[in-house]
């Protein structure tokens, strides 16, 4: 079972319908965590969500009691609080995009997507990761090929994936096949 933890975003449901087509998906309210699912679930999906990952001290806790021992996905504000929790800093972004499409390209750390094969993605967000960041097992696995800027992360290590585009969204062209490959490794 797939447990999505909805930040109060108009793009939960359309999370949980992509997530649906490939497991059974419960979703709460991030001010009403079921405990019973979620500890019986097999992966863990941080939805996207308004706000900086600071105002969701619960997801951090929950990201720390579960990290290693489930599968982890962040999407957007999700990815964003992966990082947060992995000692990144989140900053304010020059431009923001929100209903933006971008090519991105998968760099040489990514281990589950193929080396420099190019796609294009929906981006909504106003926030980014603040770069150089370092890491022993988060590795950053996509950049947008324009800005350069950070787009997904890999911790094979841990089974932690994130994604700052919007991987459900019509704007990404193979968002169902990204989210495939992640629930199958």
């Amino acid at each position: 079972m797939i447990y999505i933890i909805d930040h109060q975003d108009s793009f939960t449901w359309n999370v949980v319908h992509q997530f649906s087509i490939f497991d059974e998906v419960y979703c709460s309210n991030y001010f009403e965590i079921n405990q019973k699912k979620l500890e019986k679930s097999d992966t863990i999906v941080l939805s996207p969500g308004p706000g900086a990952p600071k105002d969701y001290p619960l997801t951090s806790k929950i990201y720390k009691k579960y990290k290693g021992k489930k599968k982890i996905i962040g999407i957007c504000l999700g990815y964003q609080q992966i990082l947060f929790n992995e000692k990144g800093k989140i900053i304010q972004q020059k431009n923001i995009f929100h209903g933006y499409q971008s090519k991105i390209k998968v760099t040489k750390e990514s281990k589950l997507f193929k080396k420099n094969k190019s796609f294009n993605v929906g981006r909504y967000h106003s926030l980014k990761l603040y770069e150089p960041y370092n890491s022993d097992n988060v590795k950053i696995t996509m950049r947008c090929t324009k800005s350069n800027v950070a787009m997904a992360i890999e911790d094979i290590k841990n089974n932690v994936y994130g994604f700052q585009f919007h991987p459900e969204s019509f704007l990404t062209k193979n968002g169902n096949t990204i989210i495939k490959k992640i629930l199958s490794s």
